[in-house]
């Protein structure tokens, strides 16, 4: 694929928290410091399927072919089962897929899991991949949010 035919591809972002509350608030702010122009796409995936607290494999999925635009799709996680359900998706995901996409909870090729804090990484996640830049960068500005100093 050429440059110019990749260049309105952005990189998703899906945010996966235990509290749908959560996921929806954090990329509500991500998106509001963007700024203007074109944003990334930005999905949450939070809570169970019934609605309280935990984590789904299919919410999450859904949200990832929801972001996904063919420029990568990048996946942050507040904690334990989070990391764990997104980790072991990645898993299934490499192994024996015939490619059909027929897997409820399949996630698109280029999915990837940040390791970054939550709230600090979703905005520079957001923020990176608003401006058109690729996976890789987007992951390292979410990692870099670590260093952030708040005093």
């Amino acid at each position: 694929m050429s440059a110019s035919e990749d260049s309105g591809k952005l990189v998703g972002v899906v945010l996966v928290s235990h509290s749908a509350a959560v996921a929806v608030a954090v990329a509500e702010l991500a998106r509001g410091l963007a700024g203007g122009g074109p944003t990334a796409p930005v999905a949450a995936a939070g809570g169970d399927t019934d609605g309280g607290l935990g984590t789904s494999a299919e919410l999450i999925a859904e949200a990832a072919r929801a972001v996904d635009r063919g420029a990568g799709v990048a996946v942050l996680v507040d904690l334990g089962s989070a990391v764990l359900t997104v980790k072991a998706m990645l898993a299934d995901d490499g192994e024996g897929d015939d490619g059909d996409g027929g897997g409820a909870a399949e996630l698109p090729s280029g999915t990837r899991l940040l390791d970054a804090p939550f709230v600090e990484g979703a905005v520079a996640a957001v923020v990176t991949a608003s401006a058109g830049a690729p996976l890789d960068a987007v992951e390292s500005a979410a990692s870099e949010a670590y260093t952030y100093r708040k005093v």
